[in-house]
């Protein structure tokens, strides 16, 4: 399945940042940063369900949140940059 993960980690607190490095982190082991706080990409039914299970490590549910869209393929997404579009190649040497 292809999936688009947003999510919104709250740093009014010393916790804040750290959560927000290992969220970072953690989607980065999966999918494909595409800005900010969008990461997107392929990933299996079980890959999902063991990143569900790392964030939840690191999410905390009261003041933190995580979306994620779900498309069967790719193809089915139409997807259109306003503005800057990320180079997605920058990342190899």
């Amino acid at each position: 399945m292809y999936i688009i993960l947003v999510y919104d980690i709250n740093l009014e607190n010393n916790i804040g940042q750290r959560v927000l490095r290992k969220t970072f982190k953690t989607c980065k082991k999966y999918l494909h940063h595409v800005q900010n706080s969008v990461f997107e990409g392929e990933i299996t039914k079980v890959q999902l369900a063991k990143l569900k299970v790392e964030l939840g490590e690191y999410i905390r549910k009261d003041v933190d949140s995580v979306i994620v869209f779900k498309a069967r393929t790719e193809k089915w997404l139409d997807k259109e940059f306003w503005g800057k579009e990320e180079d997605l190649t920058s990342n190899f040497l």
